[in-house]
């Protein structure tokens, strides 16, 4: 059997997607598993267990150009790609026009089928054209978490049953780690490689303090708060970036926390590695806070609106997530970091 994944965006949607993939692999063995992801997030699919193929494509940056002579030229090499194989399921994962194209453009086995939800849950986005180019749309709770509604549509698709465990299937590259962390320490050479992986002493935890929403981060006196009790408990900090103003927030809290490394921009794949080697992660609620959920670290995640139920941590001994207006407390971080680091 040949199934297409269908899920594109964005980094955190991409990481909660995960668990169904591990769901099918367990259900159907023998199942060829493809996944159609933005170039962006290619990188982090390609890690995880069971996905065949990964067909990437570009939909973002072609919409803001659709009459460029490369962008229809990579639009033809997209769908040639895309269609090289037959497949026996198509499932749209995602539930926006943009999925529905795609699942649309797929070609379908002489017995072939799409799949889509049928109807918005809680808290996502969702639009018509994703049921009307399904075959069969299948209709899910409203009040889910993320994470559950994938499994439970592939599971419904394929006639099993959600299994108890969740498995992400999210492999670190431990080869590849030290790169990472070589390129980290090029970049603070005071530091040096024995501060940045965790295996050594003392243990290094990143702090995930990027959001792509401001009404999201965590007030930068609480993250200075919880660093000094970190490294007062014998922590290094690693303090992450992915944009210009995110770097500057890195170099503030940096200044403020004498011995914090801020790390270089890396490539999903070799942050992934990266974070790895930490002995734990504290976030926002954000793509790389839920990297360190699918790697299983000891993880605190923050929330200044009560959605921890959709996106968050569920029935997980090594992450946490806290909630409270208009942030959380550093009292409450801190309790939850020693109940997930113990």
């Amino acid at each position: 059997m040949r199934i297409l994944i269908v899920k594109l965006s964005s980094l955190g949607d991409v990481v909660h997607t995960m668990p169904a993939v591990q769901d099918i692999r367990l259900a159907l063995p023998h199942a060829q598993i493809d996944w159609v992801v933005e170039r962006g997030f290619a990188p982090l699919v390609r890690r995880c267990e069971g996905v065949a193929r990964v067909i990437e494509c570009d939909l973002r940056r072609w919409r803001k150009a659709p009459l460029q002579a490369s962008t229809r030229a990579e639009w033809r090499a997209f769908k040639a790609v895309l269609q090289a194989e037959a497949y026996d399921a198509v499932i749209d994962l995602q539930g926006l026009s943009k999925s529905a194209l795609v699942a649309w453009l797929a070609r379908l086995a002489p017995s072939g089928k799409r799949y889509a939800m049928a109807n918005q849950t809680e808290g996502s986005g969702y639009e018509a054209p994703t049921r009307w180019v399904a075959d069969v749309a299948i209709t899910l709770p409203a009040h889910i978490h993320a994470v559950q509604r994938g499994r439970l549509l592939c599971a419904q698709v394929f006639g099993y049953e959600v299994p108890d465990s969740e498995v992400f299937g999210l492999v670190a590259q431990h080869s590849l780690a030290q790169e990472a962390t070589e390129t980290i320490a090029i970049e603070n050479p005071s530091v040096g490689k024995s501060k940045i992986h965790s295996s050594t002493n003392p243990p290094c935890i990143a702090l995930v303090h990027g959001t792509s929403r401001a009404d999201k981060e965590w007030p930068l006196d609480h993250w200075v708060t919880l660093g000094t009790r970190l490294q007062a408990a014998g922590y290094t900090l690693a303090l992450l970036h992915g944009t210009d103003a995110e770097q500057q927030r890195s170099e503030a809290l940096a200044a403020q926390l004498p011995g914090a490394v801020v790390w270089p921009r890396l490539g999903l794949d070799a942050l992934t590695d990266a974070l790895a080697t930490c002995a734990g992660v504290i976030g926002v609620d954000s793509g790389l806070s839920h990297i360190a959920v699918a790697l299983d670290l000891p993880h605190v995640q923050l929330y200044n609106f009560d959605t921890a139920w959709r996106t968050g941590p569920i029935n997980r001994t090594r992450q946490r997530s806290v909630f409270a207006q208009p942030a959380p407390s550093v009292d409450a971080v801190w309790q939850a970091w020693l109940g997930v680091s113990a």
